[in-house]
């Protein structure tokens, strides 16, 4: 009878074992990754607010951007390109063609809920956030080909909604950056920054 309890005992704490290994987080992976992106998050808001005056960041590092609208969470993934002294619109970025909007991997935003851009509902889901630069107005295009490296893959016929914004002059902003933000109780908008040029793109939450 003992030696059947204390075989009984012994698996229990096998399995225990067992679990706490399959369940454990692996070591140096999602916080790891989180502390870079916030140390280069913090070097990068430096760089943008002025406080620091030269861009020795090498690379176009991960960012993210987000913000909860209405009960709606919006999440956005990018690479972030510096200006470092170039020319930016019509020539890093060339005006009249799809552009990934940020550097490497496509630019990503995630809408938990549905949302309404342009008069048109947005399924909840991930998209590849483009834009076709031009001097007097952008198209910005939301497509759901999302996991490609930069417009290498871009197809028209993936696009869910195109819409028309007009670029605003802006501070000098010297390494790209996204935020989102509330406009309204049930109203929000994505805007990208970089260089002199801001764009806006509106949401609805729904």
């Amino acid at each position: 009878m003992i030696k059947t309890i204390c075989i009984s005992l012994l698996i229990l704490v096998i399995m225990g074992c067992n679990n706490e290994q399959t369940t454990a987080p692996k070591a140096g992976t999602d916080h790891s990754l989180h502390q870079m992106i916030g140390s280069s998050n913090s070097y990068i808001d430096s760089l943008n607010n002025g406080f620091i005056k030269e861009d020795t960041l090498k690379g176009s590092p991960h960012r993210t951007a987000m913000n909860t609208i209405n009960g709606t969470h919006v999440h956005i993934e990018y690479s972030s390109p510096g200006v470092k002294g170039r020319v930016i619109w019509g020539g890093l970025v060339a005006y009249d063609k799809v552009w990934v909007t940020g550097a490497h991997a496509a630019t990503t935003i995630r809408f938990y809920k549905p949302v309404e851009i342009a008069g048109k509902e947005i399924p909840a889901g991930t998209y590849a956030l483009f834009t076709i630069p031009q001097k007097e107005s952008w198209q910005v295009i939301f497509n759901t080909h999302y996991d490609q490296h930069l417009a290498d893959e871009y197809n028209e016929k993936d696009d869910i909604v195109r819409l028309t914004v007009t670029p605003e002059k802006d501070t000098m902003t010297q390494r790209l950056t996204y935020s989102v933000m509330a406009t309204g109780e049930h109203t929000g908008a994505v805007i990208m920054r970089w260089e002199n040029i801001k764009i806006t793109i509106p949401f609805k939450t729904i």
